[in-house]
């Protein structure tokens, strides 16, 4: 099913489309998080990449209660969009020689997943909160908390040294 399928004929529908897209997307962002932790020299940055797979494992969860509570089926739909930002990411990575630089790469790479997600999540709270699903969005919520904290720590370490030693 296309986004814009016909098969998608209400908010509700869309709601469950877009829950299953996010839900998919994290499940390849905690399998791709290895390799960029592998890839990472700087040791706050793994520390970091490491921390984040565990809460990735968390919005997992997440949102597997979240579709439970909806009443629909825990499922994944593929994520072109996620698929894209990950290949991205691995091309970008296997480019760069310089240690300083490629961490530079992870921290721009590892943003633009959480700008996706942030976007995602933003709207399936706003949604969930239009379908009257109040104990759904508080779910969607703390995910987009804890992406947005995500966002500032990558911010904060590529601001305190990462970005200076690679330029």
């Amino acid at each position: 099913m296309g986004l814009f399928s016909k098969d998608i004929k209400t908010m509700d529908d869309l709601f469950v489309h877009q829950l299953q897209d996010v839900y998919y997307a994290e499940k390849q962002i905690h399998k791709s998080l290895p390799k960029m932790i592998d890839k990472a020299t700087d040791a706050k940055l793994k520390q970091g990449l490491e921390a984040h797979r565990k809460e990735t494992e968390g919005h997992i969860k997440r949102l597997e209660q979240v579709f439970k509570q909806h009443g629909a089926e825990v499922k994944a739909v593929n994520c072109p969009a996620i698929d894209g930002i990950l290949k991205e990411a691995d091309d970008v990575a296997g480019e760069v020689d310089d240690k300083q630089v490629l961490d530079a790469a992870i921290i721009a790479a590892a943003q633009a997943v959480e700008h996706y997600e942030i976007t995602r999540y933003g709207t399936l709270a706003a949604w969930a909160k239009q379908l009257g699903r109040e104990d759904c969005a508080s779910l969607l919520k703390q995910n987009l908390d804890e992406e947005y904290a995500a966002d500032d720590k990558l911010s904060k370490l590529a601001e305190d040294g990462i970005n200076r030693k690679a330029a």
